[in-house]
This record gives structure tokens, C-alpha cells and sequence, in this order.
């Protein structure tokens, strides 16, 4: 008797589909927040999940299941979601990230690359109920019999809606007890595990989180300088070397600074990127400023000295402004100006950003063609072929230019083609991400080795400044399994962490005679404009800008956003990441290792309010022409 009731009571929906949540939410929240027993996740979930349910109780008497159905899909694909891109970002999805959606999914490769079979678990009671319902007879007839039948009896029902309508207010009441004490909680991924993800992603939507902007007559070079701690009287020993000379940016695709000088087994990695660094300056503290928009992101980062904005990328928030650029810099000083990438302009909408950084040439997919494509374009070696051909041509106009070169081949998910193989893998190495991101990297090397040894031969290489970096981190903590993990902690010979996932390399060559020196000072992606402009004897004197010459500064502060949370910053002091506020922070030691004094509570100030000005300023900038049809 009793085993019968208790399969009568299971079966209810509205029990059913609450077991059911509370196993995606434990898988959602064990991948998320590595919990392997997160019971916290039934109390933050749940109520969430029973306060949707609760409204169909109340108002659905027909088609009851179908309601349930449907919900069920929704929760399941903001929980997977959720999870895959962690898996790729490493933070928390929210309802901004559908602005991109077209982008993201160009990149499925490389998302569903980080999908372990287990995370499609998720789906199983989806499919198996989908087919019970619509193809089994017995379904068919539960459906029929069981779950219309309740509003027959109308005395019993107008009891139930009641029971339900109170069990919605306490869910409810829940849900608004685990949002409110969290509102402001600094570290996004802390505030959603105190909240729960379902409530997270509500709080978004409803929550008024525009930033406050701060009136653009307050925002002066003097204040930024004075918030970053820079030395306005220092002189760099560099200034002007490089006057009149062309100006070549090259940005390498997830390109991470631990490649240099890395040996597997006795093989190079970048035998011509560690060629270039014996004759240039390296600054082996540099670190990625990016965002959602990864590449993009840089781009707009080094071209304008600004950081990214508070959600989404800067090609998607910042392109209807006229934007203060070194594009237009230079272009005022006499270059001529242009940008190589060879995927499709339109990819994260770069015609815009193109427009608004005011390049007078850029230089896409038409142009690079469908030669030797993977990924997302043509191979590097038709990009660097075809660009020191359109460099020439450049060269030839009396007047000096700035290129800005966009390398693509070393793409996640790093499968390159097996012709473009070049250096075996030990055997460890060997089908891991690790192995494949290596290898990725010894032919994107390759491929800038060749164009050096062009620009060489044409003349232009003597007559340059060369500024390479690389874009963003190309393998994110979140993102490797435990072999992957092992092959990292035999490379640094300690466990991988932040500040070497966010650590690029900077090389600038043709800054003078002094020969190869590695430098320590901590710089960004923020701070390229300003040290090109101080080579090139460029003044900066009515152009705002949040970063600063590397080359006459020894101090730092440098505002993170997106793949660390909000207030997380890096200085000569080390990184930063808060976690409810910044007495909670966790802190690491800059990429060299060098011990400094501990970050302080007014550098986590300062950076919140550089992040502030920066938002401020370009908001208020003045707003394209429409473009005429």
C-alpha cells in the first residue's frame, strides 16, 4: 500500500520535475564552482524552481504537463549555458551575452571543443520524457488521465491553489532572501553561488546596474595620471628614437608569454620569436586587457588607450562614438594608416569599429581571399605574404605609415590542419589541448618568421618601429582537464594560476642600440598607444589616454575586467581579485615572481575609478555621422 502511494506521489509533476532540478542544479554547480557536494545549490535553486512551478499549479488546469515541459527546457538551457560558458569565459552568462550571439556561435567550434560528454546528462530527462509522451501509449494516456483530471473536482482544486499560492510566496521570499544581502557582492561568480544561478540571472535583468557617469569636464589628463600614480616628470630614455620611422603592430592570436623561450624535449617552440627578443626590448610583466569580444577587444584596447566596457565588447558598446585613436594620431602626423585581418570585416562588427578608430584602409577577407583558410580566414602565411606586398606598396609614398597586423592561424581550438605541422610533439603532448595549443603557436611562429625575413628583404624592416603581442590568454584555467593541468605545472614548474594565464608578451624592436634587454616594469594592452607614441616623439598633449610609456614609468595600475571580477586589478604590486569586497581578496604574485608589497584597499579604489572615467569619458564622446545609404 504503501510503496503504491509513494509511486503516485513521485509522479506528480510537480515533485518529479523538482528531483530533477536538484540533479542539474548539483552538475551545473559542481562544474561552475567545482562543489562536488553542493547541497547549498538546493537551497539557492530550488526555490527559484518552485515558484515557476507554483504558477502553473495555480493557473494552468489544462495542459498542465506541457507547461511543466517547457519550463523545464528553459531552466536546462540556462544551466547548460551556464556552464559552457564558464567553460570558455570563465564567468557567469547573463542575458547581455544574446547582444553577441551571432559571434559566440561562430566560435561553437571552439565552445563545444570544452564539452565533456557528462555535461549532456543534463538533457537525458528531456529526451526520454519527450519520447514517452509522444510516442508511448502509456504516456499518451498519463497525460490524458493524470494530469487533466485535477480540475474536475473544484472544491479540491480552490484548496490546492491555495497551498500554492502560499508556497509561492515563501519560494518567492526565499529567492528574495538569497538576492538582496548579495547585491553588493564585487566578485560576479561569488555573487551568483550566494544567490544561486537562477536567481543570478533574474537579478540581472531586473537589477538597475547602469554605471554612474561622472561629468566629462571633470575627466582631465591630470586626474587619470594622478589616479594611476604616474611620474610626469619622468623622461623616457627612448623618446623619439623611432622618429619618423613606420610603425608595424603585430597581434598574435591567444599567444602566451610562457612560449618564449620554451623548450619541449630540446625543440624550440619560437626559435624566431626568441630571435627577435635578442635584439629588442621585452617586457615579460604585460598582461591582456581584454572582453567578450577576445580580439576584437584588443584591438580597440591598444588603439585607443581606453579599457573595455562594463558588459559586452567594445565593438558592440562603443562603435556609434567617434573615438580618439592612434589611428587618427598618427594619420594628423602624417601616416598613412591601415589594418590586416583576413576573417570578414563583419565579425564582431570590426566595419564599425574600423569607421570609429578612423583607419584610412582596412584590409579583410576580399582582399586575403580563400587561399590556405582555416579557422576563420587565411593561413598566416598568406596574411604576412600578401600584407608586406601591400607594406611595399605603402613604403613608396614618401611618408611614413602605421600597420596593425592581426595574426589568426593560432585559434582555439588550436586543431590546425596536419600539412601545417611543424615540431613533433613528445609523446605526453600528444592529443591533449596543451599539445595542441603548442603546436599551434610553433607554426604561427613559423608563418612571423617568414614575414620578418620579407620585410627584411624589402627594405622596411630598418626603418620601424615592431610592437608584437599577443591578444588575450589562449589557455584559460577553467577550461583544462587534470592532464592538462600536469603538462602546465611541468612547464612553470609550479601550479598554473592567474597571473600566468593573463600574461602575454610585449617585444618592441627598433627603439634604439642598447641591445636586448628584458624589463620588468607591469604593463597592458592599455599602455601600447602611449609608449608608440612617445617612440615616434608622437605628443599625446590633447588626447586623453589610461595608459602610459612603459618606458619611463617603473610603477603600474592596471584595471581588469571580465575574465576576472569586477575590482580585480593588476599593479607592481601583483593581482588582485576581491571576493564580497576587498577585504576578502585573494592576491598573487606578478608573472616574474617578484615579491612586492602587498596590494592595497586604495590601489582597489583607484582602479575602480579609473574603470569609472574611462566608461564616463567614452560615453559622452561625440557620436558618429550616419553614415549616408
Amino acid at each position: 500500500m504503501f510503496s503504491i502511494r509513494f509511486k503516485q506521489w513521485i509522479v506528480r509533476p510537480f515533485v518529479f520535475f523538482t528531483l530533477i532540478f536538484v540533479l542539474k542544479s548539483m552538475l551545473a554547480w559542481g562544474v561552475i564552482f567545482g562543489d562536488l557536494l553542493p547541497w547549498k545549490s538546493i537551497l539557492t535553486e530550488i526555490p527559484f524552481v518552485w515558484a515557476l512551478f507554483c504558477l502553473i499549479e495555480r493557473f494552468a488546469s489544462k495542459r498542465k504537463l506541457g507547461y511543466y515541459m517547457t519550463v523545464n527546457l528553459l531552466l536546462t538551457a540556462i544551466f547548460f549555458a551556464a556552464i559552457m560558458y564558464f567553460k570558455y569565459y570563465g564567468v557567469i552568462v547573463t542575458y547581455h551575452a544574446a547582444e553577441q550571439v551571432n559571434q559566440v556561435t561562430a566560435v561553437r567550434n571552439s565552445v563545444f571543443s570544452l564539452m565533456d560528454p557528462y555535461y549532456l546528462l543534463i538533457f537525458t530527462d528531456i529526451i526520454v520524457l519527450g519520447f514517452y509522451f509522444l510516442f508511448n501509449k502509456n504516456g499518451r494516456n498519463y497525460k490524458k488521465d493524470k494530469i487533466n483530471r485535477s480540475h474536475i473536482n473544484g472544491n479540491g482544486r480552490t484548496g490546492a491553489k491555495m497551498k500554492y499560492s502560499l508556497l509561492f510566496a515563501v519560494s518567492l521570499g526565499l529567492c528574495l532572501f538569497n538576492i538582496l544581502p548579495n547585491k553588493a557582492s564585487m566578485n560576479e561568480i561569488k555573487k551568483a553561488q550566494e544567490m544561486g544561478i537562477l536567481n543570478y540571472e533574474a537579478y540581472t535583468i531586473f537589477a538597475q546596474d547602469e554605471p554612474v557617469l561622472v561629468n566629462a569636464r571633470d575627466i582631465t589628463q591630470d586626474a587619470v595620471n594622478t589616479l594611476k600614480g604616474i611620474d610626469t616628470a619622468a623622461v623616457s630614455p627612448y623618446q623619439g628614437a623611432g622618429k619618423g620611422k613606420n610603425l608595424i603592430i603585430i597581434q598574435l592570436e591567444s599567444f602566451q608569454s610562457f612560449l618564449m623561450g620554451l623548450k619541449l624535449d630540446g625543440q624550440e617552440v619560437t626559435p624566431n620569436l626568441n630571435k627577435l627578443v635578442q635584439d629588442s626590448l621585452y617586457f615579460s610583466n604585460f598582461y591582456q586587457m581584454v572582453g567578450q569580444g577576445n580580439t576584437s577587444d584588443a584591438e580597440f584596447v591598444v588603439n585607443t588607450s581606453f579599457y573595455i566596457p562594463p558588459r559586452g565588447a567594445a565593438t558592440m558598446s562603443y562603435v556609434d562614438r567617434v573615438l580618439p585613436s592612434l589611428p587618427r594620431l598618427l594619420h594628423e602626423n602624417g601616416y598613412e594608416t591601415a589594418t590586416f585581418h583576413t576573417n570578414d570585416v563583419e565579425f564582431w562588427n570590426r566595419s564599425e569599429l574600423y569607421e570609429s578608430l578612423g583607419w584610412d584602409h582596412y584590409y579583410d577577407h576580399k582582399f586575403f581571399g580563400d587561399e590556405d583558410v582555416f579557422f576563420f580566414g587565411a593561413s598566416d602565411d598568406v596574411l604576412y605574404s600578401k600584407t608586406a606586398g601591400k607594406l611595399q606598396e605603402m613604403s613608396t609614398s614618401g611618408n611614413p605609415f602605421y600597420a596593425q597586423v592581426i595574426s589568426m592561424s593560432a585559434h582555439h581550438p588550436f586543431t590546425i590542419p596536419e600539412e601545417k605541422y611543424r615540431m613533433k610533439l613528445p609523446e605526453r603532448y600528444e592529443g591533449t589541448f596543451v599539445g595542441d595549443y603548442i603546436r599551434s603557436q610553433n607554426y604561427a611562429d613559423e608563418a612571423f618568421g617568414k614575414f620578418v625575413e620579407e620585410l627584411k628583404a624589402k627594405g622596411i624592416w630598418d626603418n620601424s618601429i615592431i610592437m608584437v603581442y599577443g591578444d588575450h590568454m589562449g589557455l584559460p584555467i577553467y577550461s583544462l582537464d587534470n592532464d592538462d593541468k600536469e603538462l602546465m605545472t611541468e612547464i612553470y614548474g609550479k601550479d598554473y594560476s592567474y597571473e600566468h594565464m593573463l600574461n602575454i608578451p610585449l617585444i618592441i624592436h627598433g627603439a634604439g642600440n642598447s641591445g636586448p634587454q628584458t624589463m620588468e616594469q607591469v604593463g597592458g594592452e592599455v599602455d601600447i598607444l602611449p609608449t608608440a607614441a612617445s617612440l615616434l616623439g608622437v605628443s599625446l598633449e590633447n588626447q586623453l589616454h589610461f595608459g602610459q610609456d612603459l618606458l619611463s614609468q617603473t610603477y603600474n595600475l592596471l584595471p581588469e575586467r571580465y575574465y576576472l571580477p569586477s575590482g580585480s586589478f593588476i599593479a607592481s604590486s601583483g593581482l588582485l581579485i576581491p571576493g564580497n569586497s576587498f577585504e576578502d581578496n585573494t592576491q598573487y604574485p606578478i608573472a616574474s615572481g617578484l615579491q612586492q608589497p602587498a596590494a592595497s584597499e586604495d590601489e582597489y579604489n583607484r582602479a575602480l575609478k579609473l574603470l569609472q572615467l574611462s566608461h564616463s569619458y567614452v560615453s559622452q564622446l561625440p557620436e558618429k555621422a550616419p553614415q549616408a545609404e
